[in-house]
């Protein structure tokens, strides 16, 4: 699984970061950051529960 973060689209709502906090973290205006591009298989479920919880529709997954 690849990762790709939009932050122009990020609304900083943080449940990326609640869903999966070894994938995403928050900078200090609140916009995604992305600790893991490319997550073991242990973090891809949250990864992929982070992408549907997100309000901004930030976070793109593909598998690879």
């Amino acid at each position: 699984m690849k990762i790709i973060t939009d932050r122009d689209k990020c609304v900083g709502g943080g449940q990326c970061v609640v869903a999966a906090p070894d994938v995403f973290d928050q900078d200090d205006d609140g916009l995604v950051e992305l600790l893991a591009p490319e997550p073991e298989p242990a973090l891809q479920e949250a990864a992929r529960d982070a992408a549907r919880l997100c309000p901004a529709r930030a976070i793109d997954l593909a598998d690879g």
